[in-house]
């Protein structure tokens, strides 16, 4: 015979060790704000372990309440965490109904009806634990590493409340006077202990897996723009065979030198934020914007057509050309130089396109600047003049 009590209190020493763990964790990284909050929720399941050992030794209405409330309560904590974590926005609407369970779970038990209390927060953990599952299930952006322990822990978390429920109801033991004893109550008391700890060990995984997307985003992410950096660039495109229609063009703010010794670097730095929104604002399917140091920034063109590259790029600069950025000295505006390379069919590599759209850079800043250049082609065909880009 299971003995009931011992492991009871083992689960609730393992939670409370668990809980501690992940406040240690969020103690050195507290931008995870989910792992915090599962640590709540589990503090939470712990309080309601030791709650049910009492009401199993010391039945009273009012533990009863407290009981329930904190089984409630714990999962829906639980299940805030996850939505912290998968930003589906689904906790705060939900909180409404939550409350009004624990209320009414509060009634009946004080009403003696602790049996139909059970089943109503069961019922409940039920819902909440399937609403978890649900919830990574349909986003878009959770690893998909983590959908099949996600599903086993809620799915037999819920099946194992659900038939906690179902035995209460089938005996119809509507006043218990105590905790329920009966086979699936043995079922879950296991189910819960291995729940709690893996609840821990995924929060510990999540934490892990966002840490990794974080110091991989800053790596590749231009801090002051916002834009993919240099690293970006080769680790997207280094392989990438660029045929006729695919574009880089590279960009040159035009004195830009100037611009930082009249103004001052913070107006320098303005300035290359402007450019950078700009080209995030053109930007379309099949266009990636690169800073690549300084005041260089490339574009990616990918399955665009020529005559619709070099119309993305006069907006690109005619659209910056207008911008106003205000100084101590007067509004300051600026523009930009342009080269453009197409690849071949024979195809192109990334440094033969860097190296060619360099050369017709400095062939639109030869021409007077503000304008787009754009390669000669490789069999030596002459390269159209440099294009003026804003009046």
């Amino acid at each position: 015979m299971l003995d009931f009590g011992s492991l009871l209190l083992a689960t609730a020493l393992s939670g409370a060790c668990l809980s501690g763990t992940l406040v240690a964790i969020w103690l050195t990284a507290r931008q995870s704000r989910f792992v915090l909050t599962m640590a709540v929720g589990i503090l939470l399941l712990v309080l309601h372990v030791i709650a049910f050992w009492l009401y199993g030794r010391y039945a009273s209405p009012w533990l009863g309440q407290a009981m329930l409330a904190l089984l409630v309560a714990g999962f829906f904590v639980v299940f805030s965490s996850s939505d912290q974590y998968i930003e589906r926005g689904w906790s705060r609407p939900a909180a409404i109904p939550v409350a009004a369970i624990i209320a009414l779970t509060a009634v009946v038990t004080a009403a003696g009806f602790d049996g139909l209390g059970f089943v109503i927060a069961y019922s409940a953990v039920t819902g909440i634990l399937i609403m978890t599952a649900a919830a990574f299930w349909t986003s878009t952006e959770v690893d998909r590493r983590v959908l099949a322990p996600v599903s086993l822990l809620t799915g037999s978390s819920a099946l194992s409340f659900a038939l906690c429920a179902f035995v209460i109801i089938q005996q119809k033991q509507w006043a218990l006077g105590g905790v329920p004893r009966n086979w699936a109550e043995d079922v879950n008391t296991v189910v819960v202990v291995a729940c709690m700890t893996a609840l821990g060990a995924l929060t510990i995984s999540f934490h892990h897996l966002r840490t990794q997307s974080r110091l991989t985003e800053e790596t590749l992410t231009d801090p002051l723009t916002g834009l993919m950096n240099r690293r970006a660039l080769g680790m997207l495109h280094g392989d990438t065979r660029f045929d006729s229609r695919t574009a880089l063009a590279m960009f040159d703010l035009d004195h830009f030198k100037r611009t930082n010794d009249i103004f001052g670097h913070a107006v320098g730095d303005r300035v290359l934020q402007r450019f950078a929104d700009v080209v995030r604002k053109y930007a379309q399917d099949g266009v990636e914007g690169f800073r690549l140091g300084g005041e260089e920034f490339a574009v990616i063109m990918s399955g665009i057509p020529a005559l619709e590259a070099h119309q993305i790029l006069r907006t690109i600069g005619a659209s910056f050309g207008a911008e106003v950025v205000a100084t101590k000295l007067g509004p300051l505006r600026s523009t930009v130089s342009v080269g453009i390379c197409f690849g071949e069919d024979k195809a192109t590599t990334l440094e033969q396109m860097l190296l060619a759209a360099d050369v017709a850079l400095y062939a639109a800043k030869r021409a007077g600047r503000n304008r787009v250049a754009t390669a000669a082609a490789a069999d030596g065909e002459r390269s159209p003049e440099p294009e003026l880009l804003f009046a």
